[in-house]
């Protein structure tokens, strides 16, 4: 879908000296949620429209149905988020700013099954703009068998990622590798909807929706814009 970017330094907690000489505080990982730092994305504007948008008008009747309780959720949290229309997608590139791109490739990320969603990187100040997700043909063309439920997670996911959350996945069970699937849950063993390869709830009726893991995320990126002074 793109080439390998240069990976940027990851922190947890990061103090920015502003140009009032206030000190500001970006938090960039917590409770099941996980900010894309390793592509320079730290925040996102809390006035600045962001729109998901379709590569064809049959993808956006596809995916919206998926997308619009996580778009509520979203906006809920303070996401000046929606659902728009069709424009050209080049995976190669950003689109215009605040737009989230959607389209379908074969195997993104080469594997089977395996789709891919990522941020415009190192945007200005670490506010993000916007960016592309990739979701894998074989879905819908009958070469590859995957549950309805994760479908409508997958994509909900992918999207999440463009907008600046990344895997919170980490070594749970401290053997020194951080595993798939390896994250944290609620009591009733829901794992965020960005937890790699997929998560978020198993059932039909809510399949597709943000856990509180994913909001804490979300309202997290609009925290740090606000401490930094982005409008």
């Amino acid at each position: 879908m793109r080439k390998t970017l240069v990976v940027a330094a990851v922190c947890t907690v990061c103090t920015l000296t502003m140009a009032s000489g206030r000190v500001a505080t970006v938090t960039t990982k917590g409770t099941g949620w996980n900010l894309t730092t390793r592509l320079g994305v730290t925040s996102l504007s809390p006035s600045r429209p962001y729109t998901v948008t379709f590569a064809t008008a049959a993808m956006k009747a596809r995916y919206t149905p998926y997308l619009t309780a996580a778009v509520a959720q979203a906006k809920a949290a303070g996401v000046r988020l929606a659902i728009g229309g069709v424009e050209t997608v080049d995976p190669a590139k950003c689109g215009p700013v605040g737009h989230v791109q959607i389209t379908e490739m074969y195997r993104p990320l080469n594997k089977p099954g395996y789709s891919q969603g990522m941020p415009c990187p190192h945007p200005a100040k670490g506010a993000g703009v916007g960016g592309i997700a990739a979701i894998d043909s074989e879905y819908f063309d009958g070469s590859y068998r995957i549950d309805a439920t994760i479908v409508r997670n997958t994509v909900v996911h992918e999207t999440l990622h463009a907008l600046g959350l990344d895997h919170p996945n980490y070594d749970m069970d401290k053997d020194g590798v951080v595993e798939k699937f390896e994250c944290v849950a609620t009591s009733y063993g829901n794992k965020p909807i960005m937890c790699e390869p997929n998560g978020g709830y198993r059932t039909a009726a809510d399949a597709g929706k943000l856990t509180g893991f994913d909001v804490n995320g979300l309202k997290a990126l609009l925290a740090n814009a606000r401490v930094q002074g982005i409008k």
